[in-house]
């Protein structure tokens, strides 16, 4: 499995490494593939193309989000599964995303300003994490997939 991050980011190695400690449990070797350009993704998602049952994990950030389109067309080119923290890249053609709902996350935010507003300080608030999470499949993407692979198995390759 290939873990597109940033890895000057904190979120992203952290998120790397929790994915990384918990892959050997279910008996998957995890690749890091850094997002800092085009050139860099391109040769990550090459390279575990040539890896039998690969996929992608792409972990949310600015630059996966400027080169969302590049990653959901080699992801599409190498007949990858990949899935994505931002529901908005399942519209742009990416096969799945699973993150927090932002909806809900604006609806907790409502309710700190109104506490706030009504003299609580904002030090004494909990953090709160998000509780709601969104599964979004884009079913032409998956129908598209799974007719390539069979296809392929179909003829021989």
């Amino acid at each position: 499995m290939g873990v597109l991050r940033d890895p000057a980011l904190t979120l992203g190695t952290a998120q790397f490494a929790a994915i990384q400690a918990t892959a050997p449990t279910v008996g998957v070797e995890v690749t890091p593939i850094g997002v800092r350009d085009a050139g860099e993704i391109e040769r990550g998602v090459g390279a575990l193309a040539g890896i039998s049952n690969a996929g992608l994990v792409v972990i949310g950030s600015a630059l996966t989000v400027v080169h969302r389109h590049l990653i959901i067309a080699l992801a599409a080119q190498y007949n990858l599964p990949a899935i994505y923290t931002e529901r908005f890249v399942v519209k742009d053609g990416g096969l799945i995303s699973y993150g927090p709902s932002f909806v809900d996350q604006f609806r907790l935010a409502a309710g700190y300003v109104d506490r706030i507003l009504k003299g609580e300080k904002p030090a004494d608030l909990p953090v709160q994490a998000p509780t709601k999470y969104d599964l979004v499949i884009n079913m032409k993407t998956a129908k598209g997939r799974f007719h390539a692979r069979r296809e392929a198995k179909s003829y021989g390759r």
